[in-house]
C-alpha cells in the first residue's frame, strides 16, 4: 500500500518534471531519510533541554542547601534570636525596630531565610537564594544613611534583574544567561537599605495566571495546596502568604500582581506604567506597546505598600531612569480625609465572577457609604471589545509567533498546552473555525479571531490608535460621573490547579486597567462562606457557555479562602489609589470585628 503511494508520488513528479529521470525508490529513500533526520534532531534537542533542566535543578538545590546551612549556622551562634517575634511584626513596625537598632538586620534576614525555606518545602515558590544578601549585611552596617527600608529582606520575581543571576521567564533557553547588572528597582531597593534575598518562581512565558514551568515545577497556594497561587507573580504570592517574605515585587501585564494577591489574600498594587522604572526587567517578548507592563509591590497590608512606594519614589530612581516622571510620593493626597465619590460595579459584562466576589463589592460599598463616602453605579464601557480587540490583539499582535518560537525551543509545561495549542492553529484555520463556532460560542470565536493578531504595521498603528480612543471614552465616562476612584471585583477566589491555562479570557476584570494604564490595587476583605459555595451551584455565568462552566468548576471547594476587591484611580494617582485601598482595608477589618462579637 505504502509502496503504491510512493509510486504514485513518483509518477506525479515525472509529470511535473518530464525531462528528469525520477526513481520512486530514490524518492522513498530521501523521504525516509528526511523524516529520520528530523526525528533524530528533535530527540537530540529534547535530550539537551532535559540536561539543561537537570543542571538548573541541581544548581537550585545547591543554592537552597547553602541557604539552609547559613540559617543553621546563625541559629547555632544566636540561640536566643527572636525569630517568631520578628516574623509576626508588620513591615512598618519592623522598619522602626531596625532603625532604632532594637533588632539587627542579621536577625531579621535569617528569620526570613529560615521561614522562606520552610514555605518553599511546602509550596515550591523560591526559584533561587541570593547569597550576596549575606555580604550586604556588612555594607548595611557601613551605610551612613539608613534608608526607609533599612535591613528589610525582600523577594523579587524571576525576571527582575539581579546581577550575576538568571532571569528565565520560565524558559530553558534563558538558563545560560546571567544578568550583567542590577535592574533599577534592585539598585533603588539597595540604596534604601533593603536586602533582596530570594528570587521567586513564575509560569513558563509569564503569559498565564498559574505558576508552573518545566524547569522548577508547579508552585501551589499555601492556603490550599490544591489551588493555584495565581500568576504570573505566583511565587511572590505564595511566599508572602506563607510568611516567608514581608515585601515582594512582581510585574503586571494583565493582572499578574493583582491575581496572586487575590488568590493568596494579600495586598498588591499595579501602578501606572513607568511610575516605577522597569529598566532591567526582562520579558519573554519585549516591545509590546498596546498594553503597558507595570512593576509593583505585594505585601500583607496596605501600610507596607505605602512605605514601599515612599521609598522607591525617590531622586535616585529618577537619576537612574530619566524616563520615569520625577514625582515624589504625594503625602498630602494620601493623607487627605475628604469624602470620596466612588464609582462601583460588580460585573464588567464579559465574565460574571463567582457570587462571593460580587458579594465582596456590595458589602464594601455599604461600608463605604456608612463611612460618609458617595457611591455611584458605574458601567465600564465595551469590555468585551477591549478584551478581544485591544488586549488580546495587542499582546498577540504577531499572532503569537514570537512566543511560539520560544516554546519551540523548550518542553511545554502541561499547564500551558491548552493555551499553546490555540496559538499553533494556523490563522486560516482559525478564521474558518471562527465562522463555525460563532453562533453557539461567540466568546471563543472572538478570542480566536483576536489571536490571529494584526495583518500589518499599518494595522498595528490603527490598533494603538483604538487604544487611545478607548482610553478617552473611558475617562469621559469617569468625568461624567465625577468620580474620584472606582470599586470593582477582581478574579477569584483561588482556582483549582490547571484551570488558569484553560481560562485566559477570565482576566477581564484586571486586564481592563492594563489597557487603560490606570493604577489598580487589590485588598482582601472577606472569605468564601458556605452560603457562597451553595450559591455557586446556581451559577450560570454571563453566557452559559463552556467557559462559564469551567469557571464554576475552577472555584469550587474554596470555603475559607480569601475574597478581595479591586480599587482603581486615574493615571499617576497611586497615592489616591492607596488611600482608597487603606480605607477599604480599615473598614473591612472593623466590619469583620463587629461580626465576630
Amino acid at each position: 500500500m505504502q509502496q503504491d503511494a510512493f509510486i504514485g508520488v513518483g509518477e506525479w513528479l515525472k509529470r511535473l518534471w518530464p525531462e528528469a529521470e525520477i526513481d520512486c525508490h530514490v524518492v522513498l529513500a530521501l523521504t525516509c531519510g528526511s523524516v529520520a533526520a528530523f526525528l533524530a534532531l528533535k530527540w537530540v534537542s529534547q535530550k539537551r533541554i532535559k540536561k539543561q533542566i537537570q543542571d538548573a535543578q541541581k544548581k537550585r538545590e545547591l543554592s537552597l542547601e547553602k541557604m539552609e546551612k547559613a540559617v543553621q549556622k546563625f541559629k547555632h551562634q544566636n540561640p536566643s534570636a527572636q525569630t517568631a517575634h520578628i516574623l509576626s511584626l508588620p513591615l512598618v513596625e519592623l522598619t522602626e525596630k531596625l532603625r532604632e537598632e532594637s533588632l539587627s538586620p542579621e536577625s531579621v534576614l535569617y528569620a526570613y531565610m529560615g521561614k522562606a525555606l520552610t514555605v518553599n518545602q511546602e509550596v515550591n515558590c523560591v526559584r533561587h537564594f541570593i547569597p550576596e544578601c549575606e555580604q550586604r549585611l556588612q555594607k548595611l552596617k557601613r551605610q551612613t544613611e539608613k534608608g526607609l527600608l533599612y535591613g528589610v529582606p525582600v523577594s523579587i520575581k524571576d525576571h527582575i534583574g539581579y546581577k550575576g543571576h538568571l532571569s528565565t521567564c520560565g524558559f530553558t533557553v534563558s538558563l545560560g544567561i546571567l544578568e550583567e547588572e542590577d535592574s533599577v528597582l534592585v539598585k533603588v531597593l539597595k540604596r534604601q537599605g533593603a536586602n533582596p534575598f530570594v528570587i521567586t518562581n513564575v509560569p513558563q512565558s509569564l503569559m498565564t495566571y498559574d505558576c508552573s514551568n518545566s524547569i522548577f515545577g508547579q508552585t501551589v497556594n499555601p492556603l490550599n495546596r490544591r489551588k493555584s497561587p495565581g500568576g504570573s507573580s505566583g511565587g511572590e504570592g505564595a511566599l508572602i502568604a506563607g510568611g516567608g517574605s514581608i515585601l515582594g515585587f512582581g510585574t503586571d501585564l494583565g493582572g499578574s500582581i493583582r491575581l496572586p494577591s487575590s488568590f493568596c489574600g494579600l495586598c498588591g498594587l499595579k501602578p501606572t506604567g513607568n511610575r516605577l522604572s522597569n529598566l532591567g526587567v526582562r520579558g519573554p517578548v519585549d516591545g509590546i506597546h498596546s498594553v503597558t507592563l507595570s512593576l509593583g509591590p505585594m505585601a500583607r497590608d496596605v501600610d507596607s505598600l505605602v512605605l514601599c512606594m515612599k521609598a522607591l519614589l525617590c531622586d535616585y530612581m529618577f537619576q537612574l531612569d530619566p524616563t520615569v516622571p520625577p514625582m515624589l510620593f504625594n503625602e498630602e493626597l494620601y493623607s487627605s480625609t475628604a469624602p470620596l465619590r466612588i464609582g462601583y460595579y460588580d460585573t464588567d459584562g464579559y465574565f460574571l465572577l463567582p457570587p462571593c466576589m460580587r458579594r465582596a463589592v456590595h458589602e464594601t460599598r455599604k461600608l463605604l457609604q456608612e463611612a460618609g463616602h458617595t457611591l455611584v453605579h458605574f458601567t465600564p464601557p465595551s469590555v468585551p471589545y477591549v478584551m478581544d480587540e485591544l488586549f488580546i490583539k495587542g499582546v498577540f499582535a504577531d499572532g503569537g509567533s514570537a512566543l511560539l518560537a520560544m516554546f519551540g525551543k523548550d518542553i511545554i509545561d502541561p499547564s500551558l498546552k491548552h493555551q499553546v495549542n490555540y496559538l499553533r492553529i494556523p490563522n486560516l484555520v482559525k478564521k474558518g473555525f471562527v465562522k463555525i463556532i460563532k453562533p453557539w460560542f461567540p466568546r471563543l470565536a472572538n478570542h480566536l479571531n483576536a489571536l490571529c493578531g494584526v495583518r500589518s504595521v499599518k494595522s498595528l498603528w490603527e490598533q494603538h490608535d483604538k487604544v487611545k480612543a478607548y482610553c478617552k471614552k473611558f475617562v469621559d465616562e469617569w468625568r461624567k460621573c465625577k468620580l474620584d476612584v472606582v470599586l470593582c471585583p477582581v478574579l477569584g477566589p483561588a482556582f483549582t490547579l490547571s484551570y488558569p491555562g484553560k481560562l485566559l479570557a477570565a482576566v477581564s476584570s484586571t486586564m481592563l486597567y492594563n489597557v487603560l494604564n490606570f493604577p489598580a490595587g487589590v485588598v482582601p476583605v472577606t472569605t468564601v462562606t458556605e452560603d457562597d459555595e451553595e450559591e455557586l451551584q446556581q451559577y450560570k455565568g454571563q453566557y452559559g457557555d463552556p467557559w462559564d462552566k469551567k469557571l464554576k468548576k475552577a472555584v469550587e471547594g474554596t470555603v475559607g479562602l480569601p475574597v478581595a476587591v479591586q480599587c482603581v484611580a486615574l493615571p499617576w494617582q497611586e497615592e489616591l489609589c492607596l488611600r482608597f485601598m487603606k480605607e477599604v482595608e480599615t473598614l473591612s477589618c472593623k466590619g469583620r470585628r463587629k461580626k465576630a462579637i
